[in-house]
């Protein structure tokens, strides 16, 4: 193996990693040791000096990295060019969203073959009108590696419209603003945001938010004035608590703009009459440990979606004049079988997004009565949600719909007759059939007794005799329900025989928020047990063998990779841990790193001893062992701002130092994006692309 030694120029690197003889040769980091001691424990980090993203060492480190992943993965570069091609011509390259109505406009987005980026559209609302051109992201994106546009989001009367870009992926944004009526840019620009906004209705007036330059933590509301010196804008409200981060928007209504305190298990939440821009922010009801509740408005009330008394959260009403606790009345009570996830109001119905058995589910309530009509699907295993709604006196709403086997789909509901229109179904090209393909949802028993679901797909005639491949997909983390969808880059693996499953372990809410509950802090342990149990299930009921297994998780999901990895790496054949976190003990004392102040409810506060042992017995880095590892491959960017890039690089080179397999780690890092990967459709199927070659290499295909 090349030790890398902190000196050593890039291009040497690169050229050793090269040249290694027959066989890729890992890069080596340098040990170098840190001590870090807390609660009487002493531990020793040897790749503590990666965090330097300054350090001319640590690019040449990732460089390098990357090198050696070009090398191990050359044998199959035929195969990731095919895949690619796949991906790709399953996709229409040329293809419009559904338009959505707003004050006499419609607004769409639409992608032209060969352009990496999308166009954000509208026209007005009448037969033959022509199409006006608000933001083409390919022009933004021209000359930069990585581009994100938020917006566009245009002012109530319809003339302004506001946007904001981000060309580095550490998610600062400069906000800018744009006359509609002539077309051209204005003066103003707003650097280091983050990109939330909301327009008051004077349509010149908006409130946006920033976030700590060190720690991203959003904590600052500004009010700006379109045509005035960003220099005078005014700070509105300061959040202070490092455990909470700040968001606005508007209401449905209209009415209001809600400035939203939140936190993991508490909120507050601040209205301002969106009439009168120079109005002070009215609390609606002081934060109280314990307590969630997220604001809407509704004639001459407002409506609260609230855990207070109800786990599984209820809707209630509160007078516009005293909105606190004392005035709230139930209008949808809570139920113990339902999880009450969301509130859309229009003025003639509300809609709710609930989860009920394990499933996400849509239903209608009166506003004046709050009886409640759920909406019917056929499929066992779906997902549905709200659309772009935001026309508030609509006699109807849209959602969107999916499944395994059903491509997304846009539908229109006419409240009062109940009647569905389709709008658009994804197109999948390539010869696509659903008929060819099966989708199931099981019950998997673990150790503790409980049963955790997992969805799953295959194709009909994929065997059910433990010699198919399958990729078991988990995220388990924040309570976030790992929604099932179609996934056409999937199919590349389905027809290759894969069966793909999702497991829903514990961290999530999918059966409810006892589910989260029973993932997080000191019962974290559940998320990581209840995964290795799906998947000696899945062995167990013949959907595959552990020598073809693959595990993948993304971000606290990669979590859940570093975890499974020391845990059961017989378990697996490979594993693929996207952007991971896998450093936990570190990050969680460090409060100048993005996200840890704000989520010491989610995985605890290592300065309390009985946190710091938990999550010491699990922290992925922290117990690497002397252990036959799986494949494992592990992406990373270099501005991530959620998960900082040296916790998997670190993870890579301690699992390189202590493991004791001869399987390859690989680690991929893009020098030129964030958390999110490629912000360039193409390069993003690129990364989809290498990542399925390494998981057919993984369990024997990759010829």
């Amino acid at each position: 193996m090349m030790k890398l030694r902190r000196h050593l120029p890039v291009a040497a690197i690169l050229l050793l990693a090269a040249c290694g003889g027959s066989a890729p040769v890992p890069p080596v980091a340098e040990a170098v040791p840190h001590r870090l001691g807390l609660h009487g424990d002493v531990r020793i980090d040897d790749y503590y000096w990666l965090r330097d993203r300054d350090d001319p060492a640590v690019i040449a480190y990732l460089e390098a990295e990357n090198a050696y992943a070009d090398a191990v993965l050359a044998e199959v570069a035929e195969l990731r060019e095919t895949l690619f091609e796949e991906i790709r011509g399953r996709v229409p390259q040329s293809d419009s969203s559904v338009p959505v109505p707003d004050h006499g406009y419609l607004y769409y987005h639409r992608t032209e073959d060969g352009l990496a980026y999308p166009i954000h559209c509208r026209r007005k609302d009448e037969v033959g009108a022509p199409e006006e051109v608000l933001i083409d992201v390919n022009r933004v994106a021209d000359g930069h590696g990585y581009c994100s546009v938020r917006g566009p989001e245009v002012s109530p009367d319809g003339h302004l419209m506001a946007w904001a870009t981000d060309t580095v992926g550490r998610r600062f944004y400069t906000l800018r603003f744009t006359d509609l009526a002539s077309g051209e840019p204005l003066p103003d620009q707003i650097p280091n945001v983050t990109g939330s906004l909301a327009w008051f209705n004077d349509g010149r007036t908006l409130l946006y938010t920033r976030q700590d330059p060190e720690t991203l933590r959003w904590f600052q509301v500004w009010r700006h004035v379109v045509g005035t010196d960003p220099a005078e804008d005014t700070l509105v409200y300061q959040e202070d608590d490092e455990t909470f981060s700040v968001d606005v928007a508007r209401t449905e209504s209209g009415r209001y703009l809600v400035i939203d305190s939140q936190q993991t298990l508490a909120s507050e939440v601040r209205v301002v009459d969106a009439d009168d821009p120079a109005a002070e922010p009215v609390v609606v009801a002081p934060r109280e440990r314990g307590v969630e509740y997220h604001v809407s408005h509704h004639g001459d009330r407002f409506l609260i979606r609230t855990n207070l008394d109800a786990p599984g959260f209820r809707i209630v009403e509160a007078p516009l004049d005293d909105p606190e606790p004392k005035s709230w009345r139930d209008l949808v009570p809570h139920r113990d079988d339902v999880l009450v996830e969301g509130l859309e109001v229009f003025r003639d119905f509300l809609v709710l997004s609930l989860r009920r058995d394990g499933l996400a589910r849509l239903a209608v309530a009166d506003p004046a009565t709050g009886e409640v009509r759920e909406l019917a699907f056929d499929e066992p295993v779906h997902e549905v949600w709200v659309a772009d709604n935001r026309v508030f006196a609509a006699p109807g709403f849209r959602f969107a719909y999916t499944s395994l086997t059903t491509p997304l789909s846009v539908f229109e509901v006419d409240v009062a007759t109940g009647e569905r229109s389709l709008l658009k179904r994804a197109e999948v090209l390539g010869g696509f059939d659903p008929t060819d393909y099966v989708a199931e949802r099981l019950m998997a028993p673990a150790g503790d007794g409980v049963e955790v679901p997992i969805s799953l797909v295959r194709r009909r005639d994929t065997p059910v005799d433990g010699t198919a491949p399958l990729l078991l997909h988990a995220y388990g983390a924040y309570g976030a329900s790992t929604d099932v969808d179609f996934d056409p880059d999937l199919v590349s693996l389905l027809d290759r025989g894969f069966v793909y499953a999702v497991a829903h372990v514990r961290g999530g809410q999918e059966r409810g928020r006892w589910w989260y509950e029973q993932g997080r802090l000191l019962a974290k342990q559940n998320t990581f047990t209840d995964f290795v149990d799906c998947a000696r299930f899945l062995v167990d009921r013949g959907f595959t063998s552990p020598d073809r297994l693959v595990a993948r998780g993304r971000s606290a999901g990669g979590l859940l990779m570093g975890a499974v990895a020391n845990m059961a790496p017989d378990q697996f054949a490979a594993i693929v841990a996207g952007v991971p976190f896998v450093d936990a003990v570190t990050t969680m004392l460090d409060g100048s790193i993005p996200l840890t102040t704000a989520e010491f409810d989610e995985w605890g506060d290592p300065r309390d001893p009985a946190h710091y042992e938990t999550m010491l017995s699990y922290s992925p880095y922290d117990n690497v062992a002397a252990l036959d590892y799986p494949a494992i491959y592990v992406t990373t960017a270099l501005h991530d701002s959620q998960v900082q890039y040296w916790e998997p690089a670190k993870w890579v080179a301690k699992l390189r130092a202590l493991g004791a397999g001869q399987r390859p780690i690989l680690l991929r890092t893009n020098m030129e994006a964030g958390h999110g990967g490629a912000s360039d459709r193409y390069q993003a199927y690129r990364e989809i692309a290498e990542e399925h070659a390494f998981i057919l290499l993984a369990v024997g295909q990759g010829g």
